[in-house]
């Protein structure tokens, strides 16, 4: 019986367990180590942050449902991998040995890059997490009571544009059905080089798009911002030319901030010599295996991912949902491979598909792939994206609450995207 330790109870670590053990079997015995006894719906949280929905709407207590296909589970984090003995420490000084490592654990959030970022000891709010949203909720509920200016946006160095859009336009909609919009103005703050770049370089005419949208909300924008630090009511912002040079200083005054930060590798893997770049992210090959370790494999925002294209602020490629499961497609075909006795070559496709919500409509980009040139750059926007997110959000917590979904309603979805090139490619679990 092979023993495979997957790090991360996210939306990679749950669906490489649930699939693994589907393929697997008795021949696996699966342990998944978590952080905390949830799994958090985390495109859900800028619904969160503004009271659309409550925690216990988007998360999973994961234990049962995995402990019912006989999937082992720690809520007890790791304090170390030691790949030299096949084995993980967690925090309480156990050990988990293993044959196979799958790295799952998203990103550890760089709030100390920036002065005065992030919830707890800085000044503004995040998204990122659930627990995080929930904190932003409380803030945006004390701000209601006297509402002033709000600059929602991205850091430089972060690779996840979509929630900061999403959040702006969000808020937008919600203070308008409160009919506090008019006492409310909004910036938006973002490390992209225009407006749609996405991390991407853009995805059709998602710079046009979005600079519309923005526009109809009344949302004014800087780019190429460079966030030099937060203060208790003010953030301190160079705007750049294409060469980098500063142009124009900003001072912009606060009420409510919500920024998202750049991203590193967490600790406990950017601590193993090898693994990982410099940023902590985890170095793999075509196949999701590790260059360092032939029995590790890592699959999400873990992952080492070159920018796009060079930015006069760094900004990163992001990791989609979509994304993620093509690569834990390819994770669990090799590890079922090399069980087997076969050669580990299946690849993962890396599209990107970004479902926006903006309140009462939303915007859908598909890049494929993403890094260019492509065989498809698709962008619509329509209220049909806001029901589509909410579907799969039902889609992807009846996933995590069973280990499966019913046919009918992953047809369903399939639909609303309404992409014929895409449904060949969507994985299947």
């Amino acid at each position: 019986m092979s023993r495979i330790v997957i790090l991360g109870a996210g939306l990679g670590g749950m669906a490489a367990a649930y699939d693994l053990k589907a393929a697997l079997g008795r021949k696996a015995d699966i342990t998944v180590v978590g952080d905390g006894p949830y799994f958090n719906f985390t495109p859900s949280n800028p619904w969160l942050a503004v009271g659309w929905r409550k925690p216990e709407d988007i998360r999973v207590e994961v234990r049962e449902p995995l402990s019912k296909h006989g999937i082992h589970y720690s809520a007890i984090p790791a304090e170390a991998i030691q790949p030299a003995e096949n084995r993980i420490r967690l925090l309480n000084g156990d050990t988990l040995d293993y044959d196979y490592l799958i790295i799952a654990t998203g990103p550890r959030l760089a709030f100390d890059e920036v002065p005065g970022l992030g919830p707890g000891t800085g000044f503004t709010q995040s998204v990122c997490t659930g627990p995080h949203a929930h904190t932003a909720w409380l803030a945006y509920q004390k701000f209601l009571k006297n509402p002033g200016p709000i600059v929602v946006g991205a850091v430089q160095g972060a690779s996840c544009y979509g929630p900061a859009y999403e959040f702006a336009m969000i808020v937008d909609a919600d203070l308008r059905r409160r009919k506090l919009r008019d006492r409310v103005p909004i910036t938006f703050v973002t490390a992209e080089p225009y407006i749609g770049h996405m991390g991407l370089g853009g995805v059709g005419d998602s710079k046009g798009l979005l600079e519309s949208e923005l526009r109809k909300r009344d949302i004014r924008w800087i780019a190429n911002a460079k966030v030099g630090a937060v203060e208790a009511d003010r953030i301190k912002v160079e705007e750049v030319d294409a060469k980098g040079a500063t142009v124009q200083s900003h001072d912009l005054p606060f009420a409510y901030a919500m920024l998202i930060p750049a991203f590193t590798g967490v600790d406990v893997v950017r601590k193993v010599p090898g693994l990982t770049n410099p940023r902590g992210f985890v170095l793999i090959d075509a196949h999701q295996r590790s260059t360092a370790w032939r029995n590790i494999y890592a699959a999400g925002v873990c992952v080492a991912i070159p920018p796009v294209e060079a930015t006069p602020v760094p900004t990163g490629a992001p990791k989609t949902g979509f994304m993620i499961e093509s690569m834990v497609s390819a994770i669990v075909r090799n590890v079922c491979d090399e069980i087997e006795g076969g050669p580990a070559d299946a690849c993962a496709t890396w599209n990107a598909i970004c479902l926006a919500d903006m309140g009462e409509t939303g915007a859908a980009f598909v890049a494929l792939p993403q890094i260019p040139p492509r065989n498809v750059t698709w962008a619509r926007t329509g209220k049909w994206v806001h029901v589509a997110k909410a579907a799969f959000e039902k889609y992807y917590l009846q996933k995590m609450r069973t280990g499966h979904t019913h046919p009918v309603f992953e047809r369903y979805v399939l639909k609303l995207l309404d992409i014929e090139s895409l449904k060949s490619d969507v994985p299947h679990h």
